[in-house]
């Protein structure tokens, strides 16, 4: 499968429909803006990206940027968007079983609802809010770990925002045996619980949900967007000009 080269990435070139047909095991990372930048000084995570099966474009700044490349990315494919599709295609498969991890609350519970109602099956067989730092709590990710094994899950979806989510499943998925596809789709679980809204169709067909997002959660997202993320065009930059080297690279 042919990739584009974005910075120091490999992004699969492939369209939605493609991904859903052929996705069944491995992990599925989804490359942003923000996390490209992070990519250039975060080897742990660099490292992590080196490791997945399957990296697809997540942003639309990304699909749209990529046409100045010799090869561009045939589509975005947003991976709060793709989820809903994931387990709309897989409906009737009762060998999709999929744990939900992540968010804060009840708000996993609530999203394990909304999709099995949805769905007309529990497709969704758990779903686990953990504590904040949890992923520092060693004794804490055994219990999640036992939770997700102890549930029959063969997809796990972990929503606790970028890196920590991707760290985690890179760290712990030999732990996990039965589950065959691990996803880390950041702020997904928070939409399907619907306690999260997503930007209306008409910023996300612009490229412009994450000036939706800023606008809704500005202390959180705006030096986020409008100061670390910056870099990413002078980077980039770099790279249309053949001046950009990956830090990771000797």
């Amino acid at each position: 499968m042919s990739t584009v080269r974005i910075l120091n990435v490999n992004i699969l070139s492939i369209t939605q429909d493609e991904l859903l047909n052929n996705l069944y095991k491995g992990v599925l990372i989804t490359p942003n803006v923000d996390h490209l930048v992070k990519l250039q000084k975060d080897k742990e995570f660099y490292d992590v990206y080196q490791q997945a099966e399957w990296i697809i474009c997540d942003s639309k700044i990304l699909y749209l940027l990529s046409k100045l490349l010799r090869h561009p990315l045939p589509q975005a494919i947003p991976g709060s968007s793709f989820f809903t599709a994931f387990y709309h295609c897989h409906k009737d498969d009762s060998n999709c079983k999929i744990f939900l991890l992540g968010a804060q609350g009840n708000i996993a519970n609530k999203a394990m609802e909304e999709i099995n109602k949805s769905m007309g099956r529990n497709i969704v067989v758990g779903a686990h809010s953990p504590s904040y730092g949890f992923e520092k709590d060693e004794e804490e990710c055994n219990r999640l770990i036992d939770i997700v094994n102890q549930s029959g899950a063969n997809v796990l979806l972990v929503g606790v925002g970028a890196p920590k989510q991707e760290k985690w499943i890179a760290k712990h998925r030999s732990q996990m045996p039965g589950i065959d596809l691990f996803m880390g789709l950041g702020a997904t679980i928070d939409f399907e619980a619907k306690t999260l809204k997503r930007a209306p169709l008409f910023w996300q067909k612009a490229g412009l949900e994450w000036f939706y997002r800023c606008i809704k959660e500005p202390k959180r997202l705006f030096k986020r967007y409008f100061v670390d993320d910056m870099m990413f065009f002078y980077y980039f930059g770099k790279q249309l000009l053949g001046l950009y080297r990956n830090p990771f690279e000797k």
